[in-house]
């Protein structure tokens, strides 16, 4: 059975999706790649859904001078380069191009801010609720945040709202998290702020709950009685393309570990919230994030593996060498993949490891959470060939979002023979699922006001301080980074990291499931 969508036209309602009120988006950085890549279709497969309202109107803001009509026709040519993504002559994209305009301005620039201003007044009989958008170089997060505050356009009242979205990296480290923190609440209210994780847009990591909390037989066994260990992974083909001044700069470690990573390991190992409620969910992923095991520097290098790619070939296509890219220094010492091994000292995980990677120019792109289970005694069993595998739990976030289980099976014939054999739950197969970027839910609750799926300051704070001892071992030249072949599963001493421990990483390269 799948669920089913009403057709409205061009549209496609979900029935129990309401519309979200009436708002003003106002993008800075429309001209960038991050709003041409990813919140152009989002908006336009939530203008599909029919669940924008016909008040709705989106405001491109960049320094680059542009018409409505020069901005309309370069968001045409953008989604045209997207194959399959964005139907550029149907009534969808018509409706949403009719409510596309642009302000040409400088982001420092207080005049900028005024002609923001006008602009919301003269949609006041339409709706005084706007979003501010901050697709931008995050040097620009506090400074676009001052100047909203500064020009008044961040107070609410009863009749409308205000709500600023700010994309990670959020920080570069703890007293950076917190400098922004304190920048961003001196002129807005928490509620009003939406730090983004495009991850916690997937339905599977959406799931997470709902397959936990709400089927009787996984939250029983959910624990260290029954549980061996846990793996997250975020493996990327990509490699740092154009990004090398940004990414030489920051590494695998601090743009992905204390966001990604740590959200999917909070949602993983979180205790049941009282209720759906905002603040009751991620009261729970921050007591998760808070009781992260501090290391010291000095352990850090036995817990942390940092890796960099060299020249290879990914799905069959040359990729130089990291220190080749352009904006790379020739002697970087960054890394492009990063392994740790981490405890969450609560009850319920005392003594699991958890092992987070992630990586760039890896042998293929997978997101996955999987939960290894302890072995079932094997007295039984004893005599055959082959040991018993433990059973294992594959939450697949991306690219296919589904999940699989692995368990013991009886060979058919008349001797007892073993064999492992897999469950497996595809979204697209079962709910006839259409294809989406991770943004729209994340959007749409933005537009309604309900930030459950965001990081609120003091989550943010908490998993950089968790990652604090090894950027401070990075920084004295304790560690060194190990050296991995572009295409390949990343660097051998994170395989050693685990088979110390008497594990291994599941193989990136193994078959998707059917």
């Amino acid at each position: 059975m799948g669920s089913e969508n009403v057709v409205l036209g061009q549209k496609v309602l979900a029935p129990d999706t309401a519309p979200a009120p009436a708002s003003t988006l106002f993008i800075f950085g429309a001209s960038g790649d991050l709003t041409k890549r990813l919140l152009l279709p989002s908006l336009y497969n939530l203008a599909h859904e029919g669940v924008l309202d016909d008040g709705f109107a989106i405001f491109g803001v960049d320094h680059t001078p542009s018409s409505d009509e020069e901005y309309r026709a370069y968001l045409t040519e953008a989604a045209a380069s997207l194959p399959g993504v964005c139907d550029t002559s149907g009534d969808t994209w018509s409706w949403l191009m009719s409510r596309v305009s642009y302000i040409t301005g400088d982001f420092e620039d207080p005049q900028t801010y005024g002609g923001i201003g006008e602009r919301l007044a003269e949609r006041a009989k339409i709706t005084g609720n706007a979003v501010f958008y901050l697709a931008v170089a995050p040097r620009f997060f506090g400074t676009i945040s001052e100047q909203l505050g500064a020009a008044g356009l961040l107070k609410e009242d009863d009749t409308a709202f205000r709500h600023i979205v700010v994309e990670k990296p959020f920080g570069t480290d703890l007293p950076s998290a917190k400098a922004l923190n304190a920048r961003l609440l001196a002129v807005a209210a928490e509620r009003q702020i939406y730090r983004i994780d495009h991850f916690l847009g997937k339905e599977t990591v959406q799931n997470m709950m709902a397959l936990r909390f709400g089927n009787g037989i996984f939250e029983p066994i959910w624990s260290k009685e029954y549980i061996d260990h846990v793996q997250i992974t975020a493996a990327e083909t990509v490699s740092v393309e154009q990004r090398g001044r940004f990414y030489d700069a920051t590494g695998a470690l601090r743009d992905m570990v204390p966001n990604h990573m740590f959200q999917l390991l909070a949602m993983t190992a979180m205790e049941p919230p009282n209720s759906f409620d905002a603040d009751a969910v991620r009261t729970e992923k921050t007591k998760v994030i808070e009781a992260i095991r501090h290391i010291k520097p000095s352990d850090a290098i036995g817990t942390a593996v940092r890796g960099q790619y060299r020249a290879g070939f990914v799905n069959g296509q040359p990729v130089k060498d990291y220190r080749a890219e352009n904006d790379v220094a020739s002697n970087s010492r960054t890394e492009t993949y990063v392994a740790l091994k981490c405890f969450v000292d609560s009850w319920r995980w005392n003594g699991v490891p958890f092992y987070v990677r992630t990586g760039k120019a890896l042998a293929t792109r997978r997101t996955e959470i999987a939960i290894q289970f302890k072995r079932a005694p094997g007295v039984l069993f004893r005599n055959m060939p082959a040991a018993l595998k433990p059973n294992l739990l594959v939450i697949h976030v991306q690219p296919h979002e589904g999940i699989s289980l692995r368990f013991a099976a009886k060979v058919p014939g008349r001797k007892v023979r073993l064999s492992d054999v897999e469950m497996d739950f595809k979204y697209a197969d079962y709910f006839k699922a259409a294809p989406s970027t991770g943004y729209e839910t994340l959007i749409y609750d933005c537009l309604c006001g309900d930030p459950t799926l965001f990081q609120r300051a003091d989550t943010i704070e908490a998993g950089w301080e968790a990652v604090e001892s090894i950027i401070e071992a990075v920084s004295a030249g304790d560690d060194d980074v190990q050296f991995y072949s572009a295409g390949s599963s990343g660097p051998a001493m994170s395989d050693v990291m685990l088979a110390q421990d008497g594990f291994q990483w599941l193989p990136l390269e193994r078959e998707p499931a059917p």
